[in-house]
């Protein structure tokens, strides 16, 4: 069980993570579904373990693999999720003069004067038909930083895209 939890990419993207940006209301959300995983979802395992065990022979009880493999996928987001929790830091929101994590950033594509509205999260809380990009994205890295009047400029599979920032919330 030890092996699997060091293969899982979502704990080599995280261990690879310096920081893992959350807003206050994701934070909580992840607490909550940490505790209930920790309490319900343990003790329901346990059961399921428990009814599947006597149904006889552990080699050949489909039930009682079953049941071990779900324990196992349940500790493995146990895990990742207090990994998350113990590398997260808490976004207040950017500021209003250079575009940063938690910022709401208005922008102009030049070549047609489409306007579009992003905020800038961490990673686990992105969402882009939202609006929610992630910091480490193309986009979000190409941002950081960038002051009201800034152009940012992204190649693209059609060709460059040029950006003008219009607002920083």
């Amino acid at each position: 069980m030890v092996t699997r939890l060091f293969e899982s990419r979502s704990f080599k993207f995280l261990k690879s993570m310096e920081k893992i940006y959350l807003s206050l209301d994701r934070y909580n959300e992840l607490k909550q579904e940490l505790a209930a995983l920790k309490k319900s979802g343990r003790e329901e395992m346990a059961q399921k373990l428990k009814n599947a065990k006597e149904f006889g022979d552990l080699s050949e009880n489909f039930e009682y693999q079953e049941a071990k493999e779900k324990q196992s996928w349940l500790e493995r987001k146990i895990f990742q999720l207090e990994e998350t929790l113990r590398g997260a830091v808490i976004i207040k929101g950017g500021g209003k003069e250079k575009v940063g994590i938690g910022s709401t950033v208005h922008l102009k594509i030049k070549k047609d004067g489409k306007i579009l509205v992003f905020k800038i999260v961490g990673f686990s809380e992105t969402h882009p038909s939202k609006g929610l990009i992630s910091n480490a994205s193309p986009l979000g890295r190409a941002l950081l930083g960038k002051k009201i009047g800034d152009f940012v400029s992204l190649k693209m599979a059609k060709g460059e895209v040029v950006y003008e920032i219009l607002a920083i919330e």
